[in-house]
């Protein structure tokens, strides 16, 4: 079936909609991989009135990559790839909140994240997107040439254990928590898309716990700094759900927020991740600093 795709940009730094495509089918090559450079050029991209069972789901995602199968978050019995998002009336926490980039603490993050709404709270629940690729372009010449000999340690450690954000006990989700050693993976701080070969910053908030070579007070000036820059208003868009959106970033050059502003709602989200490629494999830390 031929399909003609249409792509509106949404906001300055990032982000556009895409329309003239149903997801659900088997799409043609050449579709996927204007989806594919629609991802790479904007970063993060938007589907609206979709309807897609979790295998059509899977589909979709495995165009682009293997997918991943998250270490401490339970996924779909018999379809492990899938991720069950949901907030229950009673859950005080979300998952996903805070600004982070999906699974940097692997030794080989995800390249992309594909969610998909099927229940929404009557207000609330938006997700914020900001581009790593612009903070880069905005910083001094000088910072750029300090950050490009430096590299970062990501954990899951944090937010994965007991006392972690991600790790809270949830009414509609199974998490496990990653108290113990779960690795330390090394990345650079300054990322060059495979794709594109634009720049992007690739630190965050969640999973980035401090430069590598540097004491954790040392690393928190700079990071805490880059931090602040990077959520900046300018860099940033935001995506309002309805039931059958989906949105499909990039996690090589975007964070991403889930915004805590529905209480007393549930809202239901699927989400497949899709792994990355060789090229962008970290290395394990291996001694203690």
């Amino acid at each position: 079936m031929s399909q003609t795709l249409t792509i509106r940009r949404v906001a300055g730094a990032l982000g556009a909609e895409l329309s003239g495509v149903d997801l659900s089918q088997h799409l043609p090559d050449e579709t996927i991989a204007a989806i594919r450079q629609a991802l790479v050029e904007h970063q993060v991209i938007f589907f609206r009135d979709q309807d897609l069972t979790p295998a059509q789901q899977v589909a979709f995602g495995a165009r682009f990559g293997p997918l991943n199968i998250h270490p401490y978050v339970t996924g779909m019995a018999g379809q492990p790839e899938v991720m069950e998002i949901i907030k229950e009336p009673t859950d005080k926490i979300n998952f996903g909140g805070g600004w982070h980039s999906d699974m940097s603490f692997l030794e080989t993050p995800a390249i992309g994240s594909i969610l998909y709404a099927l229940e929404l709270p009557e207000y609330g629940g938006d997700t914020l997107f900001a581009s790593q690729a612009a903070a880069y372009d905005a910083l001094s010449e000088g910072l750029k040439r300090t950050l490009e000999g430096l590299n970062a340690v990501h954990s899951a450690a944090r937010e994965y254990s007991s006392s972690g954000h991600s790790a809270q006990k949830r009414g509609g989700m199974q998490v496990a928590e990653a108290d113990g050693y779960v690795g330390e993976y090394v990345h650079p701080m300054v990322l060059t898309h495979p794709e594109t070969g634009r720049k992007a910053l690739y630190v965050n908030p969640a999973f980035t716990i401090r430069i590598e070579g540097w004491k954790s007070t040392e690393s928190k000036a700079l990071l805490e700094y880059l931090y602040q820059h990077c959520r900046y208003e300018g860099f940033t868009c935001r995506f309002a759900w309805a039931r059958g959106s989906v949105a499909f970033w990039d996690n090589r050059s975007v964070w991403h927020f889930a915004l805590n502003d529905y209480p007393g709602q549930r809202r239901h989200m699927r989400r497949v991740t899709v792994d990355p490629w060789p090229v962008m494999a970290g290395r394990a830390r291996v001694a203690a600093e």
